[in-house]
C-alpha cells in the first residue's frame, strides 16, 4: 500500500552485546533459582501445602472473625472443624477398608474361576504359534550344549546376620513417621499462617517491593484467584464423588462409599488422580462379579461421568477462575513433578497461578503473564495484521468474522479495521519490506470483499448516490473509504467510493459528483491539513453546495479544533468509523438530532416513577449522606464532577453532588438542581437500564450539541444506573470531566458498584441487604458494549 512518506527514524545504538549480557543473568537466575526449589523441597513443600491449605482456610477465619470472635478462636474453631473432617473421613476409610479386608477370602474362587477362563482363552493356538516356535527351534540349534564331563560351578550365597529388633522396629516405622511429621509440619504452618496473616502479608508486600499499590493487587489477585480455583475444584470433586457412590451402590460394588470418597479426593491430583481413582472399583468389581456385567456397568458409570465432569462441570464451575491456559497448566505440571514429585503434581496449579499474577503486576516479570496467562496476547487488529503480513488471509478473514459475529460489522471496522490500517500506515517506511507490502495490500482486498459477500447491504436507491468518500491522497485512505462506503450502506446510506489520486483540475472533474450531498474526503497521514485545503477548496469552487466531511484517522488531536477544521474548508471532522456514520446522519438529517438525543420511557415508567415516590428521596432527607457519596466518586475516580440523579416523570432531579454545578440552572423549593427531563442525560441510563459510557462527547453526535453536556461543560460522562432490588431504576450516579478518557472493565464494575450503595441509602436498606444488580455491559460512545 502506498501512503504519504515519512523520514526513517534513527536507529538506535547497537545493543546485541547488552541483550546477550542480560539473557545470560536471566538464566544464571533462573537455574540458581529451580536449584533452591529442588534442593530445598524438603522444607518448601510442606511450606507450599501449608500456604494452598491457609488459602483454602482463610475466608473461614476471616468471617468468624467480623462476627466478633478473637483471631486465636476464630483460628482454634477452623482448625478443629478442619479435625474434624479428617478424622471423618479416616473413620469412614477405615471401617470401610476392614469390612473390604474380611470379604476379599470369599471372592478368591470368582478371581480364580475368571484368570482360568482367560488362561484358556489364551492357551489355543494363535496366529504368532508358528512364529514363535521357529524362533525357539533356531535358537536351541545355534546354543551349544555343554560337554557331558563338565562339572557344575560352585554357588556362592553371601547370608547377612540377623537383624536387632531395634533396627527391625526402625526399618518398619521410618516410613510411617516421615509423612506424620510432615504433616504435623503443614499443621504447624497453617495455623501460623491462618493466626498471623496481617503480618505475613506485610512481609509478603515487602519482599515484592516496588509500587504499593501493585503488590497489594497482586496479592489479592492471588488470594481470590487460589480461593477461587480450590473451592471450584471442591464443588467439581463433590459433584463428583457423589453420583460415583451412588452409582456404585445401584450396580452393587462393595465399598461403594469409599470408592466415591477416594474419587473425590483423588481428583485433587491432577491428570491422573481420576484414572488411579478409577482402578479400584474396576478391580472389586471384577472380583465379585463371576460374570462380566459389573465391570462392564462401573466402566460405564465411570466414563459417563468422566465425560459430564470435564465436558460440563468443569467448564461451567471453572472458567477463567486460574487465569492460566491449557498449555500452561501441562507444562506447570510437568515441571513441578520433576522438582518436588507427586505433591508438586497437585500443587502445579496454585503455584503456577501465583507466578501469573506476580507476572501481571510486577513490570520486570511480566513475561510471565505473556507465557502462562489464557488472555490473548495480541488483540483483534494485530491478529489480523500478522496474518496479513504472513500471507494467511484465510485466517485474517476468518479472526475478523469471529470478531463481526461479537458486534456489527461497523463495530469491527470502527474498533479493528481502522487500527488495522492505522499500523500498515506506521509500519510502511519503518520495518516493512516490498513483500510485506504487497501482501497487506492483497490480504485487505480479499478482506472487504468476503465482507462486502458476507453481509451484503440493501439495494440502492434510485438516482444519484447521497455519499461519496474519497481518499485523500494515498491507497490507504481509499481502504478506509472502502470500510466507511460498506458501513453507511449497512446503514441504509446510499455511498459510493472514489480512489485516491493527484489534486488537480482534471482529477476533480472526473469525480462525478453531481447530485451528492456530503463528500467525505480520508486522510491517514499525521500532517494532512495542506492537501485537505487544496481538496476542500477544488472541491467548493466546482460544487459549492456540498456538505464536506473531513475524516482524519491518524491526526493529532490539536488538529480537530473547529476552528482550524473550518479553516480547511470543511464543514465537519470525524475520527472514527462510527462518528463518521452518526455525523453523516447529522449532515443529512439536522432534525434527526433531537431524536439521537431523546430516549423512549421504559416500559414500567410509572410503576419506576411510583416507586421512586414511595422512597421520599426528594424531600432531601439524605441529601448530606449522598453528597458525600459523591464527592467519594468524584475522587476514587479524580473527575470534576460527580452527581447523583433522580428522575421522575417529567423532571430530572441531582439529589447529590460533590460541587456547585455551573450554570444557571432552575432550582426548586427544595433546593435541588433540576432540568427538564427529555434535556437530562441521565434519562438515557433510566431507559436502557445500563450503564452509558461516553469517553468523548465531542466525537459523539449523540451528546456534542446535548444541553447537559453544554450546561456543564463536559467532554467525559459515565452514568451507572441507580437499580432496586425489584428491577426499578430510579436515576444515575454520574461521573463528568472537562477531559476525554476512558474507563477500565474494573472501573466500571466499581462505579456499579458504587450505585448499590447510594440505592441503599435511598430505600432506606443497609448495603449488605441490598443485592447487587445483575452486571450489565456498558454502553459506550459509539454504541458498543464495554464488556462486564
Amino acid at each position: 500500500m502506498l501512503r504519504e512518506p515519512i523520514p526513517e527514524a534513527a536507529s538506535p545504538p547497537a545493543s546485541g552485546q547488552v541483550d546477550v549480557v542480560r539473557l545470560a543473568a536471566c538464566l544464571i537466575v533462573a537455574a540458581i533459582v529451580i536449584a533452591a526449589l529442588y534442593i530445598g523441597r524438603t522444607v518448601l513443600v510442606p511450606l507450599a501445602i501449608a500456604f494452598l491449605i491457609s488459602f483454602a482456610l482463610s475466608p473461614l477465619a476471616i468471617w468468624l472473625n467480623r462476627w466478633g470472635l478473637p483471631r486465636i478462636v476464630s483460628v482454634l474453631i477452623v482448625m478443629a472443624f478442619v479435625g474434624f473432617i479428617l478424622a471423618g473421613l479416616t473413620l469412614l476409610i477405615g471401617t470401610q477398608i476392614r469390612s473390604l479386608s474380611a470379604q476379599l477370602p470369599t471372592y478368591q474362587w470368582t478371581i480364580r474361576s475368571k484368570f482360568d477362563d482367560i488362561r484358556e482363552q489364551m492357551s489355543g493356538p494363535g496366529i504368532f504359534d508358528g512364529a514363535w516356535l521357529t524362533v525357539d527351534t533356531v535358537q536351541s540349534e545355534l546354543t551349544p550344549e555343554p560337554p557331558a564331563d563338565a562339572q557344575p560351578l560352585p554357588r556362592v550365597q553371601v547370608v547377612e546376620p540377623p537383624a536387632s529388633p531395634l533396627h527391625t522396629a526402625v526399618a518398619w516405622l521410618a516410613p510411617a513417621l516421615a509423612p506424620l511429621a510432615t504433616a504435623g509440619v503443614v499443621l504447624v504452618f497453617v495455623f501460623l499462617a491462618l493466626l498471623d496473616r496481617g503480618d505475613l502479608r506485610d512481609r509478603l508486600i515487602r519482599l515484592l517491593g516496588g509500587d504499593l499499590h501493585r503488590s497489594t493487587d497482586a496479592l489479592e489477585e492471588a488470594g481470590k484467584r487460589i480461593s477461587k480455583y480450590l473451592l471450584m475444584q471442591l464443588l467439581v470433586n463433590v459433584t463428583y464423588g457423589i453420583p460415583m457412590a451412588t452409582g456404585l451402590w445401584f450396580i452393587g460394588v462393595p465399598g461403594w462409599l469409599l470408592w466415591g470418597a477416594l474419587a473425590a479426593l483423588m481428583r485433587f491430583i491432577p491428570y491422573v488422580g481420576a484414572l488411579l481413582s478409577a482402578i479400584f472399583p474396576l478391580t472389586l468389581a471384577f472380583a465379585v462379579d463371576p460374570g462380566w456385567s459389573m465391570v462392564i456397568w462401573t466402566l460405564v458409570l465411570i466414563v459417563t461421568l468422566e465425560l459430564i465432569s470435564n465436558n460440563i462441570v468443569e467448564p461451567l464451575l471453572y472458567g477463567t477462575s486460574t487465569g492460566l491456559s491449557a498449555i500452561s497448566l501441562i507444562a506447570a505440571a510437568t515441571f513441578w513433578t520433576a522438582l518436588w514429585g507427586p505433591v508438586g503434581l497437585i500443587l502445579s496449579t496454585p503455584l503456577t497461578v501465583c507466578l501469573l499474577v506476580i507476572g501481571r503486576n510486577l513490570p520486570q516479570l511480566q513475561f510471565l503473564d505473556t507465557l502462562l496467562g489464557s488472555t490473548p496476547v495480541l488483540d483483534v487488529s494485530t491478529r489480523i495484521y500478522q496474518r496479513l503480513i504472513a500471507d494467511d488471509p484465510e485466517e485474517a478473514i476468518k479472526i475478523a468474522e469471529e470478531a463481526i459475529a461479537e458486534g456489527t460489522v461497523t463495530e469491527f471496522y470502527n474498533d479493528h479495521g481502522i487500527e488495522i490500517l492505522r499500523r500498515v500506515s506506521d509500519a510502511y517506511l519503518a520495518t516493512a519490506r516490498a513483500e510485506h507490502r504487497l501482501r497487506v495490500a492483497n490480504g485487505m482486498d480479499l478482506l472487504l470483499d468476503d465482507l462486502r459477500e458476507s453481509h451484503p447491504p440493501a439495494p440502492p436507491p434510485a438516482g444519484p448516490p447521497r455519499i461519496a468518500c474519497i481518499g485523500g491522497k494515498w491507497e490507504i485512505d481509499s481502504v478506509a473509504c472502502e470500510m466507511l462506503v460498506h458501513a453507511l450502506t449497512l446503514d441504509s446510506i446510499d455511498a459510493v467510493e472514489r480512489r485516491e489520486g493527484i489534486v488537480t483540475t482534471r482529477h476533480v472533474a472526473k469525480l462525478d459528483l453531481d447530485g451528492v450531498e456530503v463528500v467525505c474526503l480520508s486522510y491517514f497521514s499525521r500532517d494532512p491539513e495542506a492537501a485537505a485545503r487544496a481538496f476542500c477548496r477544488r472541491l467548493r469552487s466546482r460544487w459549492p453546495a456540498c456538505k464536506i466531511v473531513l475524516a482524519l484517522w491518524n491526526a493529532p488531536a490539536l488538529l480537530l479544533d473547529p476552528e482550524r477544521i473550518s479553516a480547511m474548508g470543511a464543514d465537519e471532522v470525524v475520527t472514527s468509523v462510527a462518528e463518521a456514520v452518526r455525523r453523516i446522519h447529522r449532515v443529512l438529517a439536522p432534525e434527526a438530532l433531537q431524536q439521537l438525543q431523546k430516549v423512549e420511557a421504559p416500559a414500567d415508567d410509572a410503576a419506576r416513577v411510583a416507586a421512586l415516590a414511595g422512597t421520599a428521596i426528594l424531600d432531601g432527607h439524605a441529601r448530606e449522606e449522598l453528597d458525600g457519596l459523591a464527592k467519594r466518586a468524584a475522587d476514587v475516580f479524580a473527575v470534576k464532577i460527580a452527581m447523583i440523579s433522580a428522575v421522575d416523570a417529567t423532571r430530572e432531579f441531582i439529589i447529590g453532588q460533590n460541587i456547585d454545578l455551573p450554570g444557571n440552572p432552575a432550582r426548586d423549593s427544595r433546593d435541588m438542581i433540576t432540568m427538564p427531563r427529555h434535556e437530562a442525560i441521565c434519562d438515557h441510563v433510566v431507559s436502557s437500564g445500563d450503564v452509558l459510557i461516553v469517553p468523548d462527547t465531542d466525537r459523539d453526535p449523540r451528546f456534542a450539541d446535548h444541553p447537559a453536556i453544554e450546561l456543564w461543560q463536559a467532554r467525559f460522562y459515565a452514568g451507572a444506573p441507580l437499580t432496586t432490588a425489584d428491577g426499578m431504576v430510579l436515576g444515575a450516579l454520574c461521573l463528568l470531566d472537562p477531559e476525554p478518557r476512558k474507563l477500565t472493565e474494573d472501573e466500571v464494575k466499581l462505579l456499579d458498584a458504587m450505585a448499590v450503595d447510594v440505592v441503599s441509602i435511598i430505600t432506606g436498606e443497609e448495603a449488605s441487604d441490598q443485592p447487587p444488580p445483575e452486571a450489565k455491559p456498558a454502553s459506550n460512545a459509539v454504541g458498543q458494549r464495554v464488556p462486564d
